[in-house]
């Protein structure tokens, strides 16, 4: 019984995403990967992208704005958020809470806009249980070694952190096989050009075009 209401809910917001004609693109990286300079990348060369912001427990890094890069908020809001259901997904990840406002993306979805979404792997996991037609793209790091150092040069983690964060880089670098597609951070410039690329081919598919564009498929629906 239990399958059958879960392949229920499936089918259902399936078919309700056939009809959106925006698109939901997750961004997924081990810390230090790149993922926040590659967003940076792909908002500034496609105006039609829009970043979701997520909620989060942790403290501001310096230049981050409230609003901007997160919703900053305590422990006890973000539980009472949580319990009253406006979360689309949620995971604890270095000791801090990570959230995405469920209603918030379903209505830019459905008004044509195509977000993008930065989370972990355990989030991507929960969206696609309410967007099984999001596209998922995994970055990864040229090397182990690149990810350290790179971890290192922000110089805003303690070595115990860094050492942390590479823990579980290892651990999350295994997902990258649940993902449609893969970029190599290797060379900063041809990594934003693929991430541009697979954003831009996600709306030539034909359930996304044949939402935004019905009057170029009327043809179908002629004798």
């Amino acid at each position: 019984m239990r399958a059958q209401a879960s392949a229920f809910h499936f089918i259902r917001a399936r078919a309700l995403e056939h009809n959106m004609p925006g698109t939901l693109i997750i961004l997924t990286a081990p810390s230090g990967a790149g993922k926040t300079t590659l967003t940076k990348g792909l908002l500034e060369r496609d105006r039609n992208v829009q970043l979701s912001v997520s909620y989060t427990t942790r403290d501001p890094r310096p230049g981050e704005q409230d609003g901007r890069e997160y919703h900053f908020v305590d422990v006890a809001t973000f539980r009472e958020l949580r319990d009253r259901g406006e979360f689309l997904e949620w995971a604890e990840v270095h000791g801090n809470y990570y959230a995405t406002s469920r209603v918030w993306i379903r209505n830019q979805i459905e008004t044509g806009r195509d977000i993008l979404l930065e989370i972990d792997w355990q989030g991507a996991q929960q969206v696609r249980k309410t967007f099984p037609d999001a596209v998922g793209v995994f970055v990864l790091p040229p090397s182990f070694d690149v990810l350290e150092q790179r971890l290192k040069g922000r110089g805003t983690d303690s070595d115990e952190v860094i050492g942390r964060r590479l823990l579980a880089a290892r651990g999350e670098m295994r997902h990258v096989g649940e993902f449609d597609y893969v970029i190599i951070n290797n060379e900063l410039v041809e990594a934003i050009d693929d991430l541009v690329a697979v954003v831009r081919a996600s709306r030539l598919r034909y359930r996304k075009q044949h939402a935004r564009n019905l009057q170029y498929f009327d043809f179908l629906e002629q004798d």
